[in-house]
């Protein structure tokens, strides 16, 4: 008997299964080895009567231990049951513990049990039905219906709540039905063909379907096949469905709209967040001469700047969509060919429900002859307005001058008409010959301003400004000889000016002969002439030492007519008037810088286009 216990007690051991006694006479408590092990104590660790239940975990599992050994010393019946426990390290396990009662008398003598630890194999149970959790929780929750089907007759063997929301059929009523039952007709060979081959294929794919409800509505849905598993030797395949109606309707919107946007003449360009391009219109394509490979990826509009495009306004642009807002501007750009166009652009920044920026949406269009007409008007308007002011003017010096002309010869005419003496009145008839001359003489120039007033549209030619130059100088080689003027210039034979042939030639006749009557006795007269070129104007200027000018005081009168200065006899204050309405006339200006003492800078700005 002694040779078997110990072999049992062996066995035990291998199998790491702890034996443990209770003698209910003496309370003497005996725990093996393994028992010691699986609690964590040390070896020479001496068990009494009770000490073991400390080690079972506060809560069910003490409870429950307590009541059963409780039942098994008051009544003998023994027990055997699972325990989470907490060794005397702290750790968590869970055991088996077995409880046999010894009787003598029909009373318990001893209790006599084993102790395993289960703790792995337990584990895996609770994963195992944490996972069984879970899945039930996915199968009836899922926002997708699911279905499963046996594979080899199509038979629906289980569906979730989801099943019977989009088909129509209860629980009860989609088990049992052939999946075929549930595409229309004319889809059902598709949707036979899609189950047949995922029966055989291990794969996840998705399609596109439709299917056809209880109540006979066609609704699309998107068919995902999940993998096969086998139960007791059955193949069974798991399919996803799920309503696409809605997608489809937006679908179909965005087809129209997408249509809509190809084909309108506004231009069309959608861009992500970081302002690159992720698609665009053929407007745009033809207005800027770009392919969709070009365009996307890039940010739109990184070809369009050019010479003439404003800075400003694409700093401003740029600021906006930096700062996520959006903009409508007007602003001229470039094709690819760097053909000029006036393109009106209206960017719009689009958020989501979260306000984060998704897309910039841009919407512009070639504004090309709307602007050109408005540059145009306002072109107009400002010859308009400078005409009305010529006008004025006009009327101002006709006024003022032919009214000073024509009182004066009325006093002597008055004058002759008072007198009685012979001699007397052939006096007055000098003075009245010399008052008409005067007359004469004003009218003759204000002919000249009203002609070169309306001869603005004179066609302007090509002409070698050297050879002018020295046309003039010839044509008052006299005078200048007679004044003793040093006349020296810088222009190059090539240098080729457009201009009214006869304005040229009067406006340089008057700025030498204006050198040459204002020269400063006190030092050698010189008139140097230079030139410079930018985009729009040949500037030539006329640089003397003369008597110069206080433009502080006589500035504003400098370019009116009859505005002298210096008190010459000569001094008629006709040349420079007629000098400014020529250039302005061929689209030029004249200025003038000068100080008293120190001689003048007359600058013409000859318009080149």
């Amino acid at each position: 008997m002694t040779n078997k216990l110990e072999l049992y007690y062996k066995a035990a051991q291998s199998a790491k299964i702890g034996i443990w006694k209770l003698n209910l006479k003496t309370n003497q408590v005996f725990w093996d080895a393994v028992t010691k092990c699986i609690l964590e104590v040390p070896e020479d660790f001496i068990p009494i009567h009770g000490s073991g239940i400390n080690f079972y975990t506060e809560g069910e599992n003490k409870d429950k231990i307590e009541y059963l050994i409780e039942k098994a010393i008051n009544e003998g019946i023994s027990f055997e049951d699972k325990f989470q426990i907490t060794t005397a390290k702290n750790n968590i396990k869970h055991v088996e513990c077995i409880c046999q009662v010894e009787m003598k008398n029909g009373k318990p003598t001893q209790l006599l049990g084993t102790f395993q630890d289960i703790t792995k194999e337990q584990n895996l149970i609770n994963e195992l039905q944490l996972n069984v959790e879970k899945f039930s929780s996915i199968f009836s929750s899922a926002n997708d219906a699911i279905i499963i089907i046996d594979s080899l007759n199509g038979i629906i063997s289980d569906c979730n709540t989801r099943a019977s929301e989009l088909t129509g059929y209860n629980y009860s009523e989609l088990i049992g039905l052939n999946n075929s039952e549930l595409f229309p007709t004319k889809h059902r060979e598709k949707g036979d063909a899609f189950i047949s081959n995922h029966s055989i294929r291990d794969d996840y794919t998705v399609n596109e379907t439709y299917i056809i409800t209880k109540s006979a509505d066609i609704i699309p849905v998107e068919v995902a096949s999940g993998k096969k598993f086998m139960v007791n030797d059955k193949t069974y395949l798991v399919c996803f469905f799920r309503n696409i109606s809605e997608r489809k309707n937006v679908e179909g919107k965005l087809n129209l709209l997408s249509l809509a946007a190809s084909e309108t003449t506004d231009t069309i360009v959608i861009a992500n967040p970081q302002g690159e391009a992720i698609w665009a219109n053929n407007a745009y394509l033809n207005l800027t001469g770009l392919s969709i490979e070009e365009v996307i990826g890039q940010k739109p509009g990184y070809l369009s700047e050019g010479p003439e495009t404003d800075l400003q306004t694409t700093a401003i642009m740029r600021k906006a969509i930096q700062d996520k807002k959006s903009i409508k501007i007007t602003i001229l750009n470039y094709n690819k060919q760097k053909e000029k166009y006036w393109f009106e652009l209206n960017i719009t920044t689009v958020f989501d429900s979260q306000n984060n920026l998704i897309n910039f949406i841009g919407v512009g269009r070639d504004v090309t002859p709307r602007i050109e007409k408005e540059i145009e008007l306002k072109r107009l308007l400002e010859v308009t307005s400078q005409q009305n002011n010529k006008l004025f003017n006009f009327a101002h010096i006709v006024s003022h001058n032919i009214r000073s002309h024509t009182s004066k010869l009325d006093m002597i005419a008055n004058a002759i008409e008072n007198t009685e003496n012979t001699t007397e009145k052939l006096s007055y008839f000098n003075l009245f010959k010399e008052g008409t001359e005067k007359l004469s003489e004003t009218i003759e120039y204000l002919n000249e301003i009203i002609t070169i007033q309306q001869k603005t549209n004179i066609e302007k030619t090509k002409i070698r400004l050297k050879d002018e130059i020295e046309k003039t100088k010839k044509a008052l080689s006299l005078v200048i000889k007679e004044s003793q003027i040093t006349i020296t210039h810088t222009i190059p034979n090539e240098l080729i000016v457009n201009a009214i042939p006869a304005y040229l030639d009067s406006i340089l006749l008057n700025l030498f002969t204006n050198a040459i009557k204002y020269k400063s006795p006190k030092r050698e007269a010189i008139l140097e002439i230079g030139y410079e070129v930018n985009e729009n104007f040949t500037i030539i200027t006329f640089s003397d030492n003369g008597l110069g000018l206080n433009l502080k005081q006589n500035g504003h009168k400098l370019f009116g007519m009859y505005k002298t200065f210096h008190g010459n006899e000569d001094a008629k204050g006709i040349g420079l008037f007629i000098t400014k309405n020529q250039l302005e006339a061929m689209g030029g200006k004249i200025e003038v810088e000068s100080e008293v003492g120190f001689g003048s800078v007359f600058k013409i700005y000859l318009n080149e286009k």
